[in-house]
């Protein structure tokens, strides 16, 4: 081993006695049962149902309540502890009011900070005393492990006890303990979180929800295609904005672009009244807002404007990658602009609701100067955004296309495949790449566009385009995206889009197995846990598939996808016992909980059960320790060496 590494690990183990200690420690944090694993997909900018499954850890909350205090308390009273734990700040607001009387009141703190501590105590119990301390309340710290860790079997220290939380209760510390408390029993519960994918989209707080991640102790993020379109965007392509401007008009949603972000949209506005007018087509969807007729019709200009520069940016890109293979999708150019039709495959469509007043015919995909004037500006504005920049590092750094974690493999999309399951290569400079080895070059180029925000045309930022919308990307899943068809042109065999065989060899065992060696996993061991596509659940079909190697947990966040699914999505939970899979019932409000004390969970189904509890030693953070302590185990030697 390198010297001057060790001589680094010197510095902080400077005795003998401190490296052997450090090796104690680490041996016996890898026989502590494994952290619980908490999985959510296709969060599409649904903040509040997010929040709620975060905060109650999908069941995970509730159930450690109900095994402590089953015999205690009633399934009304087990509801109400379940929610002050969710909603500490709230609940505690209407508690307080209920009471009449001051000793009514003491009593219930004095009970629940109780109960509190027995919690934490349960929820803590496969943790280390440092790892349970720093997710204390800090300014409590001395107070909980007090209680924490009391020893009465003699009944030396009741009074004690007794003292500390009547003196928290008097000096009107009881609130503030008992937030504090429920923030750590949350925190317990879930020992690393996993977003697999689309935390953009149709909802209307993607903003928020990454400021909580932000702030969440353990997180990692596989990228969905909405994601990489908003990274594209920050790192220069100009077609991946527009596409994201076109996609919150769509859904009323710009709200996300200008208020979120702070990008004026002004411009846009301007270009859009000068040249369009009212088109039922691009009115905007799932508008739920109180939105005036007025605003409506400027959502549907600025809507047709920007699609517009849509489709005129994705022309170069094709023209210039022969690779991408997508000549097929040069469309404008298709067009007979006089007899307003299309020539698909041969076959001539009838266009309408057309809108094509800054196309020059001759040469469709030229923008007029002030189109160019606006892209550039907004893009200026989105490169320059503090907000958006903050959110978009942290993608990067937390995010990856996919991850292989405790013997499992994290997809938001697809892998792409043949019909005969095969991996499906794509040619790049003459190179065919498929499997991993096509998912690393995307990555590769991914970071390198992020890294490079200054140039707006190369390889690298074409290819996040081609990310969102190509054949053989990963996240993408289909043969074409028919943006334009289901503008433009009446009949529907023109809008379907065909998903890549691995929608429907995913159910095949074989094929799983055979991706999962394709990724360096133990097929005996491994599942592939999938987002992207809601499993329509009314219609019977089974979100574990495969003999459960495949997990697919998109059931509809997303309000747009749960009359399909007939649920409100799908999280997992893997704990040291095992996998189980939690459907949800739609979230209504947070008032419907305070009140109710209703939750979203539905039904938990058992995937895969461990046969023997699996340990910290069999997890990726087990390899790590594992290699710490062969580290400290040749400073040792080292050490020895040198005496």
């Amino acid at each position: 081993m390198d010297t001057k590494y060790l001589d680094l690990l010197t510095e902080k183990y400077d005795s003998e006695e401190k490296v052997v200690t450090e090796i104690i420690n680490l041996d016996a944090i890898l026989n502590l049962p494994k952290g619980t694993e908490h999985f959510v997909s296709d969060l599409h900018g649904e903040f509040h149902a997010f929040q709620h499954v975060l905060r109650n850890g999908s069941g995970n909350v509730k159930e450690k309540i109900r095994d402590l205090f089953k015999e205690e308390l009633s399934s009304a009273e087990i509801d109400e502890f379940a929610t002050l734990v969710y909603y500490p700040e709230e609940k505690l607001k209407r508690v307080v009011n209920s009471f009449v009387h001051t000793k009514e009141l003491d009593q219930w703190y004095a009970d629940t900070i109780e109960r509190m501590i027995r919690l934490v105590s349960y929820a803590s119990s496969k943790y280390t005393n440092s790892k349970v301390r720093k997710a204390l309340p800090q300014q409590f710290v001395y107070i909980i492990e007090e209680l924490l860790y009391e020893k009465n079997e003699l009944n030396n220290k009741t009074d004690y006890y007794s003292s500390i939380i009547n003196r928290i209760i008097t000096l009107g510390q009881a609130n503030k303990l008992i937030i504090g408390l429920s923030y750590t029993i949350q925190r317990l519960v879930v020992d690393h979180l996993h977003v697999v994918g689309d935390i953009y989209d149709r909802g209307p707080y993607p903003d928020k929800i990454i400021d909580t991640l932000m702030d969440y102790h353990s997180v990692d993020i596989q990228w969905g295609n909405h994601d990489v379109l908003w990274i594209g965007a920050y790192a220069g392509s100009k077609v991946c904005l527009a596409n994201i401007i076109r996609i919150c008009a769509r859904y009323d949603n710009l709200d996300i672009i200008e208020d979120a972000y702070g990008i004026n949209l002004r411009p846009l506005l301007n270009l859009a009244n000068k040249y369009y007018k009212d088109n039922k087509a691009f009115r905007p969807k799932m508008n739920a807002k109180e939105n005036t007729d007025e605003n409506i019709l400027q959502i549907t200009k600025i809507h047709q404007a920007i699609s517009i520069i849509q489709f005129k940016l994705e022309m170069p890109i094709i023209k210039r990658r022969p690779d991408f293979q997508m000549h097929h999708r040069l469309l404008l150019e298709k067009i007979d602009y006089e007899n307003n039709t299309i020539d698909l495959n041969g076959r001539i469509y009838s266009l309408e609701n057309t809108c094509f007043n800054t196309i020059d015919p001759k040469d469709p995909s030229l923008l007029l100067e002030e189109e160019e004037q606006v892209i550039n500006k907004l893009l200026f504005s989105i490169q320059h955004s503090e907000k958006l920049a903050k959110h978009i590092h942290f993608l990067i750094n937390k995010g990856s296309l996919y991850l292989r974690y405790n013997s499992n493999l994290l997809i938001h999309g697809c892998i792409p495949l043949n019909e005969d399951g095969t991996m499906k290569s794509m040619c790049i400079d003459g190179k065919d790449y498929r499997g991993k080895e096509l998912f690393d070059l995307f990555e590769y180029y991914l970071r390198y566009s992020f890294n490079h925000p200054e140039i707006t045309d190369d390889f690298a930022t074409d290819l996040v385009w081609y990310l969102w919308t190509g054949e053989n990307s990963s996240l993408f899943g289909k043969k074409d995206m028919t943006t334009f068809e289901r503008y433009f042109i009446k009949e529907k065999e023109t809008h379907k889009e065909k998903k890549n065989p691995y929608y429907s060899l995913r159910e095949n065992e074989e094929v799983c197995r055979h991706i999962l060696e394709e990724f360096d996993l133990n097929p005996d061991q491994g599942h592939i846990i999938n987002g992207h596509t809601p499993v329509a659940e009314i219609n019977g079909e089974n979100p574990i598939k495969a003999n459960g190697k495949m997990i697919v947990i998109d059931g509809g966040f997303s309000k747009a996808y749960q009359s399909k699914t007939g649920i409100a999505g799908y999280t997992l939970l893997y704990n040291s016992y095992g996998m189980q899979l939690v459907a949800h019932k739609r979230f209504t409000s947070k008032e419907d909980v305070l009140e109710n004390g209703t939750d979203v969970l539905s039904v938990k189904r058992v995937v895969d059960r461990e046969l023997k509890r699996k340990k910290v030693l069999e997890t990726n953070v087990g390899q790590k320790l594992l290699e710490q302590m062969n580290d400290l185990n040749r400073l040792l030697e080292y050490r020895y060496l040198k005496k």
